[in-house]
């Protein structure tokens, strides 16, 4: 169950990027924000140079230059100057209120520095004689009254800030772990039902929650599978009956078929043609009773109704054991076989059905006769591979086209029908030798051959000691 941890993990690194993205944004708009505001300290730098501007022209008469009093006009400021000695105002624009006061006090002065006269917010310049004060529109600018802050506080602000984020976090992990329990709950019985399903068992999820739907429809479809898997199986079960009811309702008249031709061919008191009929009709009998076996035993591999007898055996004693009945049976010596097998092997443990092994790599030497009837020389060996054991059967025969070799590793049966009638090739005998390897845990690997002719490798594990 690696999915829901997943699943869990995914949600969570999505919350806490979400969470760093948000706090990086909050970041760029302050900053955004605060190179917005810096330009707002330039009323404490015009009151500087207004100040500095400020000249004495004649008898207790001051002037500005004309750019600096057009700007303080351009944007509605006006202006005064209180003389230090008298704390009167000895100088003001004309665009001063009739509600500013044109005397004041030491502690008017230090209220005006840090706050408002009549609501507008002030800026102060020092000059020669006395402070220059600038007032700004009253929705201007908002001046903080009261500017101190507790030391400690300060001084803690980087604790208190990390301490204020750390417990942001908490809180909003915290709420979407409780908003997403019910969701995180109903995912893990609706993931283990869909990892279920392929196995074929039947599965049922509770139909409740938020997945409700979801859950009704993986139900649903376990019982369309575990429908159409009883389906199959009764349907492999009367294949398999028929071929074998038929494999066996066969075999009796095909025997008195082969007795009574081969007694026919025997006949001294036929023609030479008649006897050669009956030849042709005892061999064709072979090969029926040939393509029966081979039926049969196909189909019992198939549905697993062939028992694997596995013991611990010698591969290459299996493999000399057939070579040497095929050299036996090869009177004219047309496929004479040659072992290529390393002297110093003698022994390559496998476990295996010795009789299904057997019928395999006979199989393999028997194909390589039946497609080259002129003759060739078959090719066998046994090779140990780290933990494999690779029995390689070859000839340097006709061959067979690429094509065809794609097909022979691919195609589920080996159905060959064209117009040669007499000799049409049912190629079930590659099937049982795929079968056979199958359900020893082996591969079977049909390729062109070295000596320009057909080759399949037949691969076991070792057995371990």
């Amino acid at each position: 169950m690696r999915s829901v941890p997943k699943l869990i993990r995914r949600y969570i690194s999505i919350l806490l990027l979400t969470c760093v993205l948000l706090i990086i944004l909050n970041f760029v708009l302050l900053a955004i924000l605060a190179v917005n505001q810096a330009p707002n300290a330039y009323p404490w730098k015009t009151s500087e140079e207004v100040a500095a501007a400020l000249q004495l022209i004649g008898d207790g008469e001051y002037a500005l230059p004309e750019s600096i009093a057009l700007e303080l006009k351009n944007s509605n400021v006006w202006a005064i100057y209180i003389d230090n000695e008298t704390k009167q105002v000895i100088w003001k624009t004309d665009n001063l209120p009739k509600t500013i006061p044109m005397s004041y006090t030491i502690s008017d002065i230090a209220s005006l520095t840090r706050g408002y006269i009549d609501g507008y917010p002030t800026f102060t310049g020092k000059a020669a004689n006395g402070l220059v004060v600038l007032g700004y529109p009253k929705d201007s600018f908002w001046k903080h009254m009261w500017p101190s802050w507790d030391y400690y506080t300060i001084a803690n602000l980087p604790k208190t800030l990390l301490t204020v984020f750390a417990f942001n976090t908490a809180l909003i992990f915290l709420i979407y772990i409780v908003a997403n329990s019910k969701l995180l709950k109903s995912i893990k019985p609706i993931v283990n039902g869909i990892q279920s399903l392929p196995t074929g068992e039947p599965v049922y999820v509770k139909e409740k929650g938020l997945l409700s739907e979801l859950a009704i429809n993986i139900n649903k479809t376990s019982e369309i599978l575990q429908s159409q898997n009883n389906q199959l199986r009764r349907k492999e079960s009367a294949r398999a009956n028929w071929i074998a009811g038929v494999s066996h309702d066969i075999r009796t008249p095909l025997s008195m078929v082969m007795g009574y031709a081969s007694q026919l061919k025997e006949d001294t008191h036929l023609t030479d043609e008649q006897r050669q009929k009956a030849k042709v009709i005892v061999k064709q009998s072979e090969r029926m009773k040939n393509l029966i076996n081979d039926l049969n035993l196909a189909s019992k591999l198939e549905y697993n109704m062939q028992p694997i007898n596995a013991k611990s055996e010698n591969m290459v004693a299996i493999v000399r054991q057939v070579i040497v009945d095929f050299i036996n049976m090869d009177i004219d010596d047309t496929h004479p076989i040659e072992w290529e097998t390393d002297d110093f092997l003698t022994i390559c443990p496998v476990k295996a059905d010795k009789a299904l092994i057997k019928r395999a790599v006979s199989n393999l030497i028997q194909n390589c006769i039946n497609h080259n009837e002129k003759g060739c020389k078959i090719y066998v060996s046994v090779a140990v591979d780290k933990d494999k054991c690779t029995v390689t059967v070859a000839d340097d025969g006709v061959g067979v086209t690429d094509e065809q070799i794609e097909k022979l590793n691919n195609t589920p049966h080996y159905m060959v029908c064209d117009e040669n009638t007499t000799e049409q090739r049912h190629g079930l005998g590659l099937l049982i030798v795929k079968q056979i390897l199958a359900v020893h845990g082996g591969t079977t690997v049909i390729e062109l051959s070295p000596y320009c002719g057909f080759s399949v490798k037949l691969t076991l594990p070792i057995q371990e000691s």
